[in-house]
């Protein structure tokens, strides 16, 4: 196998699982993140969504760091630089859900997966910062759930993390982790970033 040529990294996400899975993975990186205004962002399909969104992120990043680095492109001796963005939207019964608005939503949302069933769909888009290659791609994974009693949902939404999550699902939780029934996927996926699609992606790149 070819080695890989050294290059920078960049995680364009405050994400801390996404930051403990590439870490997982042994890559150094910075982290970079834009504020985009996701709400404004609007795709009928979960697919869709996600990647529209990694690509609004990918953009502001970018255009964030070309304002501080004040030159537009790498010098062609330099090792070139990568950018990850991500995406992770929940589907529950064909309708998209985002972060929870309230204590009362987040409720709502983990109520209706109790004896459920619910997907993710996650999006990775790798951009090379040096010769402008960009691509991206999605995973899907269904997650299926035992019933949840009351007091573990209210006990998860007490401690407040659900509420910055998609679908305010976090399946590695342990007070949530007793009541998944089965993944069909991989839990990085579930957790915002696929390991082998973000490695592939990342060696395209290069």
């Amino acid at each position: 196998m070819d080695a890989i040529p050294s290059f920078k990294l960049i995680l364009g996400s405050a994400s801390f699982s996404r930051r403990k899975i590439l870490e997982e993975m042994g890559y150094e990186f910075t982290i970079s993140t834009a504020d985009i205004d996701e709400k404004s962002i609007r795709e009928e399909k979960p697919e869709d969504l996600v990647m529209t969104l990694a690509e609004a992120k990918a953009d502001a990043i970018i255009a964030n760091l070309r304002t501080t680095t004040m030159n537009n492109h790498q010098d062609k001796d330099e090792e070139p630089t990568i950018l990850v963005a991500a995406d992770t939207v929940v589907v529950y019964e064909g309708v998209i859900r985002e972060k929870p608005a309230s204590k009362e939503e987040a409720w709502e949302f983990i109520k209706g997966y109790s004896g459920g069933h619910a997907a993710t769909v996650g999006s990775v888009l790798v951009t090379n910062l040096k010769t402008g290659f960009r691509k991206g791609e999605w995973d899907r994974v269904e997650i299926y759930f035992h019933e949840i009693p009351d007091e573990v949902i209210e006990k998860l939404i007490d401690e407040g993390i659900v509420l910055r999550v998609a679908g305010g699902l976090i399946i590695e939780h342990p007070l949530l982790l007793p009541y998944i029934k089965e993944v069909v996927g991989t839990t990085d996926s579930v957790m915002g970033l696929p390991k082998a699609l973000t490695k592939k992606l990342i060696e395209e790149a290069l």
